[in-house]
């Protein structure tokens, strides 16, 4: 992580997010920066004060009321530092809509001021949580909650997904002491990822059969949350939402894909016996199984053909076994009875 300078600025944290700072005394070995003068449009040092986020969208103003010039405008789960009080009006020191995600690898060198700088006003206390608001980790927490319920409905907001990460990013920062931190790093993490892999959908390179040849995903926050809490569920649905990057775009008819992937899938649920996800991963290791028992047998090779379907239902035993009450026990019976009957479960009916 590089100080830019001796003032109030945005660094990137990690890899999760955009931080607000007040630096009152730091030394830099590397780097020479207290000779550095602010430009003229960076804003006054602020007074230290709590963290807070916006719950709604939040108009900052230039004085504490709603007659006075409008500074901009404060989206859902963006960062705020509340610097003072008036009644019912907070002077607060705002994110926009800038972007909190920005790589560690994307950030500015020193001495570089590509970041805009965050804007002061005062704002309405109503719809702000502080981090000594009482239950504020909850309120964030449920808030962040309803916006990725919204983010899965049509016709809820077109933001809602990216409020979501955001409040939740924020859940770990204002209360890092909160037992929600764990559940609240792995959402975020997710909804990070599956934004992203929804927007590489879209490229053609995405189709790749070679995993390698596919637009880069950042897992960054996603190994964060099995290197910060390992061997908990919390590790195993990061480690499954990991095995994206390993599966093949598309399969074209040739079998190294689906040998692969079902490996893939076996070693995971071998690693998270017990997890959120492992009676899934078990099923599609099923699948790729029942997929193979059809491409060899379109092969011509019987043998190959009988040996993946004998896997095939081994796997489908320990999956009953250990998961009877799971969909996916019931979706794999329903594959080994199309198997066992000799109906294709892939590609054109080779009998």
């Amino acid at each position: 992580m590089v100080v830019r300078r001796l003032e109030w600025v945005l660094i990137p944290m990690g890899r999760t997010g955009i931080g607000l700072l007040c630096c009152v005394a730091l030394t830099c070995a590397a780097f020479s920066v207290a000779a550095q003068k602010p430009k003229k449009d960076q804003l006054e040092k602020p007074m230290a004060g709590p963290r807070a986020t916006a719950l709604e969208v939040t108009t900052i103003y230039v004085s504490a009321s709603t007659e006075s010039e409008r500074v901009g405008k404060v989206q859902i789960g963006r960062e705020m530092v509340v610097a003072g009080k008036s009644g019912d009006w907070l002077k607060v020191y705002a994110n926009t809509d800038i972007e909190e995600m920005q790589n560690e690898r994307d950030a500015p060198m020193v001495g570089e001021d590509s970041t805009p700088p965050p804007i002061s006003g005062w704002a309405r206390a109503k719809g702000i949580v502080e981090e000594d608001t009482p239950n504020g980790d909850l309120i964030v927490m449920g808030t962040a909650a309803n916006e990725e319920a919204l983010a899965s409905d049509p016709r809820g907001p077109v933001n809602s997904a990216e409020a979501a990460r955001l409040l939740y990013r924020r859940v770990i920062e204002m209360f890092p002491n909160s037992p929600l931190v764990a559940e609240a790093a792995w959402r975020s993490a997710d909804i990070h990822w599956q934004l992203e892999k929804a927007d590489n959908a879209t490229l053609a390179s995405n189709r790749e059969r070679d995993p390698h040849l596919r637009p880069e995903m950042d897992d960054s926050d996603l190994k964060k949350v099995i290197k910060n809490n390992p061997r908990t569920r919390w590790a195993a649905l990061a480690a499954f939402d990991l095995i994206d990057a390993k599966l093949c775009g598309q399969w074209e008819g040739r079998t190294e894909c689906p040998v692969k992937e079902a490996d893939v899938y076996l070693k995971y649920a071998e690693e998270y016996p017990d997890g959120p996800r492992t009676a899934r991963a078990l099923y599609e290791a099923i699948y790729r199984m029942a997929v193979l028992t059809n491409m060899y047998e379109g092969e011509n090779n019987e043998g190959k053909s009988r040996e993946a379907h004998q896997k095939a239902s081994e796997i489908a035993g320990q999956l009953r076994a250990r998961f009877a009450d799971s969909e996916y026990a019931w979706r794999a019976g329903s594959l080994l009875y199309k198997l066992d009957q000799g109906i294709p479960v892939y590609g054109n009916d080779f009998q």
